[in-house]
């Protein structure tokens, strides 16, 4: 093999290996950017908005802030579990990527009083 030879093939090479590179990124939760930003509050004992309807597919970044104290936010069957700063203290951003069709239940993982078993939300993937 001639060493122009060797050059152009190595090129290509290279070439279609940061194609391959740059889709897989495009894919990738962290670094795509998400099809919906989704702002929660939470407050003692409950998450406004309480239902949120995306669609399947779409990566979700819940934007979630505390008008009290420190909460958490959970999404169980997704293994998101996340402390939500008190009041002033900052936001939390957590992505959820939408791939399955239903009903996911996101809560309250800190306790924060007494009604804090009631603090939940629906999230609902059409």
């Amino acid at each position: 093999m001639e060493p122009g030879e060797f050059l152009a093939r190595w090129s290509r090479a290279c070439a279609a290996c940061a194609l391959w590179c740059a889709a897989l990124l495009a894919q990738d939760p962290l670094t795509r950017k998400p099809d919906r930003v989704v702002t929660l509050v939470a407050e003692r004992f409950t998450f406004n908005p309480s239902k949120v309807t995306v669609r399947q597919g779409d990566l979700v970044e819940f934007v979630v802030t505390s008008d009290d104290t420190d909460h958490g936010f959970r999404i169980l069957s997704a293994g998101i579990d996340a402390a939500i700063p008190q009041q002033g203290k900052g936001e939390l951003r957590v992505r959820f990527l939408a791939n399955e069709k239903g009903q996911f239940v996101f809560e309250c993982s800190r306790p924060c009083g007494a009604g804090h078993n009631l603090m939940r939300g629906t999230l609902v993937v059409r």
